[in-house]
């Protein structure tokens, strides 16, 4: 009988690690889709951050209209969280994503990017809500190690011309790090479908100003150029933001992190797959200790927590 509430704790577990997997299956795979949107296409960054946005929330929003229309109820002392989660989550980590893509490529702002889950360690150890224990030490070396051996064939050499490409791609790390963390307390109160509706609508409309959309719909992109946008819409941003917040509930931030350095393995093998791009020695390897890292954080029992709302 007192077994049954750690199995059903572990099953939970288990189910979250599958969700965010999913989630990074979808994020790496079409990473070589914007890849090939900047490269072929000459396809401004921002003009791919504002469509898939946008589209993503107007299928969010019609879906729940039609099927959920109470999932649209926000209380009104919620509506800064969600301007905060928006901006300083959704909308800045795909502006700075996109922007140390365009500067230093996408090793670079891959790798920059996933110093997150060490920054996540971090300021769950300062709280007080983790343990640095040596296997969870051993665990973020291993993931650190293998996303920098994984992307640095990828990298190119010149990014020290290109300063503020660097600096942003740090802040594309911390706004990762913020957007895992702070997510865990809307999670607490609302479905994962309502936050991101929401996130999705404020940030498409922030950056539409910043970046005016009449420029993209005066462009007259081939109809090539906007079933990618879609396909960016529903499956680099509605599709794994939903699987990820569905594992992210079921997680701690740090193991959430720690699974989600499995994106790069993805994009990089998709990369060679499909934009003929081959894979040395050393990515092979950075792409298995990334591998072990995931496997035994699965091992990690987590130091019990309560979620303040």
């Amino acid at each position: 009988m007192s077994a049954g509430p750690h199995a059903s704790e572990r099953s939970q577990r288990g189910r979250g690690r599958l969700l965010v997997i999913g989630a990074t299956i979808f994020w790496g795979s079409s990473a070589t889709v914007a890849r090939f949107l900047f490269a072929r296409r000459e396809i401004p960054p921002f003009w791919a951050v504002e469509a898939r946005l946008l589209i993503a929330a107007l299928v969010l929003g019609a879906w729940l209209a039609v099927r959920r229309p109470s999932a649209l109820r926000v209380q009104r002392g919620d509506w800064p969280y969600l301007l905060v989660l928006a901006f300083f989550g959704v909308a800045a980590i795909q502006g700075t994503y996109y922007y140390t893509i365009a500067q230093l490529g996408v090793g670079l702002a891959i790798l920059l990017q996933y110093l997150a889950p060490a920054l996540i360690v971090a300021y769950e150890v300062v709280r007080g809500r983790e343990r640095l224990s040596p296997k969870v030490a051993v665990v973020l070396a291993a993931a650190l190690l293998g996303t920098f051996l994984l992307v640095s064939g990828a990298a190119r050499a010149d990014w020290r011309a290109h300063p503020a490409g660097f600096m942003v791609g740090f802040a594309s790390a911390l706004c990762f790090a913020f957007y895992i963390v702070y997510s865990k307390r809307g999670l607490a109160r609302y479905r994962a479908d309502t936050l991101l509706f929401y996130t999705f609508l404020l940030a498409g409309i922030g950056w539409s100003i910043a970046s005016p959309i009449t420029r993209l719909l005066s462009a007259r992109l081939p109809l090539e150029v906007w079933a990618l946008f879609v396909y960016l819409a529903l499956c680099a941003t509605l599709i794994p933001f939903a699987l990820f917040s569905a594992g992210l509930r079921r997680l701690s931030p740090s193991e959430t992190a720690i699974v989600a350095t499995l994106e790069p393995v993805v994009a990089v093998f998709t990369s060679a797959l499909f934009l003929g791009e081959g894979l040395r020695p050393s990515q092979t390897a950075g792409a298995l200790l990334v591998l072990l890292a995931c496997v035994m954080a699965a091992q990690i029992e987590p130091a019990p927590t309560i979620e303040h709302p």
